[in-house]
């Protein structure tokens, strides 16, 4: 019995060293969280997301005591970068993964740098590669799984970027109004163009003279939709479609929820149906 016993005891020591370790890496927002976590596959890596709640943006946002814990824990933490996650204790980590570096990045309306890179497939397959070149430097063991699966997250990509300019074809250089700030990147990638935007503050309403000028240009246009964000207000688009009698549709800043794929698909189709 002690030598079944001891036996028994040695090959659960072995395959104990020959297992992959298991290390905890962090992402900040859905993309991100999705990107690694595709890379990540195979590699004995488990990958955390910090933002899970459904948030439209992360201007007002701060991190719970469980999302604090989880950050200085990783060994890792990757983030979408290009400003986005300013709210962030960064100091606190022991290492960031910007996912955002070698993107050349749009100007927004404030004069910044527009972080919404995700919206943009292209840019998606470069932050893909970021991090996937950030695992290989953090996990070198590793290189070859992550590497396979960065073959299959960029064809997939790529599969969304040539679904969308086929099925938005049709509405090359079409007007758009989107009710946030964030949808250049997308608008560029697919051949549209953002007329004007309004990002309404929690708690206040948009002014008179604004919603005047965009009920003007929902006329001058004749756009024959508003655009809302899923979890974003809709009092100013309610406004403006009972002004204009052009019926809301919503987009997915593809921020929260549980696929970034399926919201960037849901967004090309709602803008083929509202235009078609």
């Amino acid at each position: 019995m002690k030598k079944i016993a001891l036996f028994l005891l040695l090959v659960l020591l072995l395959s104990g060293c020959q297992a992959p370790q298991a290390a905890q890496v962090a992402a900040t927002t859905l993309p991100v969280y999705e990107f690694t976590s595709r890379l990540c596959q195979g590699a004995g890596i488990a990958v955390a997301r910090l933002v899970t709640e459904p948030v439209s943006c992360l201007h007002d946002y701060s991190l719970g005591v469980a999302q604090l814990r989880t950050l200085e824990r990783a060994e890792l933490v990757v983030i979408s970068g290009a400003g986005l996650e300013d709210f962030l204790p960064l100091e606190a980590a022991e290492e960031v993964l910007d996912a955002s570096r070698g993107i050349e990045l749009l100007p927004g309306p404030d004069g910044e740098p527009d972080p919404h890179i995700w919206l943009s497939p292209a840019c998606a397959r470069q932050m893909s590669q970021n991090i996937c070149d950030g695992l290989c430097a953090r996990y070198p063991a590793q290189k070859s799984v992550f590497r396979d699966n960065l073959a299959s997250l960029l064809s997939d990509l790529t599969a969304l970027e040539d679904y969308g300019r086929e099925a938005l074809a049709p509405l090359a250089q079409k007007g758009i109004l989107p009710f946030h700030d964030g949808f250049s990147y997308f608008a560029r990638d697919f051949g549209l163009n953002v007329l004007a935007s309004i990002e309404e503050e929690s708690g206040s309403e948009a002014p008179a003279a604004l919603l005047i000028q965009l009920s003007g240009i929902v006329e001058a246009e004749n756009l024959p939709a508003i655009f809302v964000e899923v979890n974003g207000s809709d009092a100013a688009a309610g406004i403006i479609s009972r002004e204009t009698g052009v019926p809301i549709f919503s987009l997915d800043m593809a921020m929260a929820g549980d696929s970034y794929f399926d919201a960037l698909y849901r967004d090309i189709d709602t803008i083929r149906e509202a235009y078609t």
